[in-house]
C-alpha cells in the first residue's frame, strides 16, 4: 500500500502493543498525547465490525508553533497523528504523515528544513521502536 506522504511500517507486535510502544517513544521525546481514538471500539458500539484501527494524536507546541507561524494552514495537519491498524492479512501496521510532505502540502518549504528533518528522523525512530522486536 502506498499513499503519497504516508509512511507505513509493518509491526512485529499486536495493535495494542504497537500503540503502547509508540506512545512510550514519543513521551521520551517530550511529546504530549492529546487523544487516542479507537475506531474499532466505536464501530462495535454501533453494532459494526472493524479490524483494530486506532489513531493517536500527539505533538509538542515548541515544535509545532514555529511551523504554524510559517504557514497557518499547517494547523490542519497538527497535532501529528499515528495510525495503528490491522490489515486484511492480519498484519499490524503503523502509519503517519511524513513531516516533509506536510510542509510541502502547505507551501512551507523555506527555513524549516532542519526542524522538519529532525522531526522526520524522530518519527522514523519512534516507528522503529514501536514495530520492531527491540
Amino acid at each position: 500500500m502506498t499513499v503519497e506522504g504516508l509512511k507505513v511500517s509493518r509491526s512485529r507486535h499486536g495493535p495494542q502493543e504497537t500503540l503502547d510502544r509508540f506512545e512510550v517513544a514519543i513521551a521520551r521525546y517530550g511529546m504530549t498525547v492529546f487523544a487516542r481514538i479507537d475506531h474499532g471500539a466505536a464501530a462495535a458500539k454501533a453494532g459494526l465490525e472493524l479490524r483494530p484501527t486506532i489513531v493517536l494524536i500527539f505533538g509538542n507546541a515548541r515544535a509545532g508553533t514555529p511551523l504554524m507561524k510559517m504557514a497557518p494552514t499547517i494547523a490542519i495537519d497538527l497535532p501529528l497523528k499515528a495510525l495503528v491498524w490491522q490489515g486484511e492479512d492480519g498484519g499490524v501496521r503503523l502509519s503517519y504523515n511524513d513531516p516533509a510532505w506536510i510542509m510541502q502540502r502547505n507551501g512551507a518549504v523555506g527555513g524549516a528544513a532542519p526542524a522538519v528533518a529532525g522531526l522526520s528522523g524522530a518519527l522514523a525512530a519512534f516507528a522503529r521502536h514501536a514495530t520492531s522486536g527491540d
